[in-house]
This record gives C-alpha cells, structure tokens and sequence, in this order.
C-alpha cells in the first residue's frame, strides 16, 4: 500500500514540475518579462504612448524591442501611478530586430501608468518600425 501512496506522490510531483517548467501554473510573473505593449511609428519626428493598468502589477524593470523597421529613439517618459514621472534619455538608434539595455526603474517596484516614447525616423528606414514595451516584475 505504502508504494502505491509514493508512486501516485511521484507521478503529480512530476506533474507539477512539467507544469510549472511549461508556464502553464504560475501565480506570478517573477523573473518573466511581461509585453506592456506595441507600437506602430510614423515617418517622422513623433510620440507615442502606451498605456499600463494596475491591474498588470508592479514592475522593476523594463525593456524595448524594435521589430520591422529602423528608428532613432530620443528618450522616453514612464508617469507611474502615483503621478510622478521619470524622463529616460536613451538616445540611441534602432536596427529592426535590436533593443535596450535593461533600465532600472527608481524607487523599486512601481506601477506604470504609461510610457511615452519621443523617436524620428528621418531616413533610417523605408518600413514602419513597430514598438514593444516589456516589464519585470
């Protein structure tokens, strides 16, 4: 009888474990980045604002990824729920398919109302790069 209890432990142990390695049974987003948003850019100096709820949770950390097109980010402004913001001067220019440094966010854990991005596109590309947002909680 004893080894029927241990297998049966073992067999949703191992369960569990597929699981938990598949993301299927997360309660939390700890160590995964989470997409915020996306962006379509224009062709020319311009902003763009990706909203983030609450609902989404705190974040540490955040990440930008450029996909389809190329870009020239001048800097971008994270208002965080609590009203104060945070100007991030990136100055940086973006191949398709590139993205960020990680960027340490003030203060630990906070909660993201929007994020506002200033870019140009003045003869970098002649597809339209698209934007993406990423937290860590």
């Amino acid at each position: 009888m004893k080894s029927i209890t241990i297998h049966r432990l073992s067999i949703s142990s191992l369960l569990l474990v597929i699981f938990m390695m598949t993301g299927s049974f997360t309660t939390t987003n700890i160590g995964t980045w989470e997409h915020l948003g996306s962006r379509t850019v224009n062709y020319r100096l311009d902003k763009d604002v990706i909203k983030v709820t609450a609902r989404e949770g705190g974040f540490k950390k955040l990440k930008i990824k450029v996909t389809g097109g190329s870009l020239n980010m001048h800097k971008m402004i994270v208002q965080y729920g609590n009203g104060k913001k945070d100007v991030i001067q990136l100055r940086h220019n973006f191949s398709r398919r590139s993205s960020t440094r990680i960027i340490d966010l003030n203060g630990g854990k906070r909660i993201i109302r929007d994020i506002t991005f200033i870019y140009d596109t003045k003869n970098l590309s002649r597809k339209r790069a698209k934007v993406h947002v990423f937290g860590k909680h």
